[in-house]
């Protein structure tokens, strides 16, 4: 990928400040479609892997849409739509809350942990390949951007 002014063709940026917000949206761009290359064989989405990967850290316990919502990486995903189409490919199952009915708990299905299961090793292979960096890098990188939103 290199340098950001030349993968943009821009000779220079007006300041540091600048070239980092395009340099992130344009490395979140190159990690996404990395991402869709991926997952697209398995028929999913990386939204609808965040939400599979959500509710395997549940451990068997259900969950709502809202909760799931909350915690996805991307906050404009919708939730419920993603959640039908998991449960339209038989990764997760909806079952009215017996406590509230008006609430709907979501689980991961078998196949869903299956497909999970499966695609670890692929994702971490991918991961290690798509970034060019050092784990002492990784590290670093990971402290900066945590850093970055404070």
């Amino acid at each position: 990928m290199g340098r950001i002014e030349d993968a943009i063709r821009q000779k220079e940026f007006k300041s540091p400040y600048n070239k980092l917000i395009v340099n992130l949206l344009y490395t979140h761009s190159y990690l996404v479609t990395a991402q869709n290359n991926l997952l697209k064989p398995h028929d999913i989405s990386p939204e609808q892997y965040n939400v599979l990967r959500i509710l395997r850290g549940q451990s068997g316990v259900p969950t709502t849409v809202s909760s799931i919502q909350d915690r996805m990486l991307n906050k404009m995903s919708n939730a419920s739509r993603l959640v039908e189409k998991l449960k339209t490919k038989g990764l997760v199952n909806r079952e009215e809350c017996p406590n509230d009915r008006r609430q709907v708990d979501i689980l991961i299905t078998e196949k869903g942990l299956d497909l999970l299961k499966m695609l670890e090793a692929q994702v971490e292979e991918s991961n290690k390949t798509i970034l060019h960096l050092s784990e002492e890098e990784v590290i670093q990188m990971n402290n900066l951007l945590d850093k970055l939103r404070g």
